[in-house]
């Protein structure tokens, strides 16, 4: 094999050794993140597509922990009282303080719409609730599209889905590898908004699709 031969072959093994390590300390970082406990925020952002994710993010809001709830990316489908009857939340509760976006498609319009809804209300501080497994590339999204904003995880844990020894549970880690594989767009959109000092992202368009009552 020629110089250049060798070091192409030293290049992609590294490259590989990187990737596959990178992934291991992104699988094993999950089980970190935990309900955070007490305290008030401004508001609730809860990011749809996981089993149990809106049932806990209305509880926090019926606990008080936060004075708005945005359901984010919410399926056209699905009308405002289906979400209400999904939520388990008195219909008083619900009319008042839950807003529903239907922009988003996707985890970068999750947190542009969660932009968009909070820079409307001035909130500051805000609790995201979605599947562990989704924390680090929800946070990673929301940390770009909201750079001075106080973003408090509250990962729910899927029936299915196994934290511990999460290698020898061949679905766990089939689910972690795809989500390991999604994440590194995002952690690069951040390194270059974090480089460029482009904080802002994307706008969404005026209309996002927020069915929300009146305050």
């Amino acid at each position: 094999m020629t110089r250049a031969g060798r070091l192409l072959a030293a290049a992609v093994a590294g490259g590989l050794f990187a990737f596959l390590g990178g992934f291991v300390v992104f699988a094993s970082s999950i089980s970190h993140y935990t309900p955070s406990a007490g305290g008030k925020v401004d508001g609730i952002v809860v990011l749809t597509g996981g089993e149990h994710r809106l049932k806990e993010a209305a509880r926090l809001l019926a606990d008080g922990r936060g004075r708005r709830l945005l359901i984010s990316g919410a399926n056209r489908m699905a009308t405002r009282d289906d979400l209400h009857a999904k939520s388990g939340l008195s219909a008083t509760l619900f009319d008042c303080c839950v807003d529903i976006g239907y922009a988003a498609h996707d985890t970068m319009g999750n947190a542009d719409e969660t932009r968009d809804w909070a820079a409307a209300r001035g909130y500051a501080t805000l609790i995201i609730v979605t599947s562990s497994y989704h924390m680090p590339r929800s946070l990673t999204e929301l940390g770009r599209a909201l750079p001075r904003m106080t973003l408090i995880p509250y990962p729910v844990v899927s029936r299915n889905f196994r934290t511990e020894r999460w290698w020898m549970h061949a679905a766990t880690a089939r689910l972690l590898f795809s989500e390991y594989v999604k994440f590194l767009p995002s952690a690069a959109r951040y390194g270059v908004a974090r480089l460029f000092g482009s904080w802002e992202g994307s706008a969404l368009a005026n209309s996002v699709g927020m069915r929300a009552s009146s305050t």
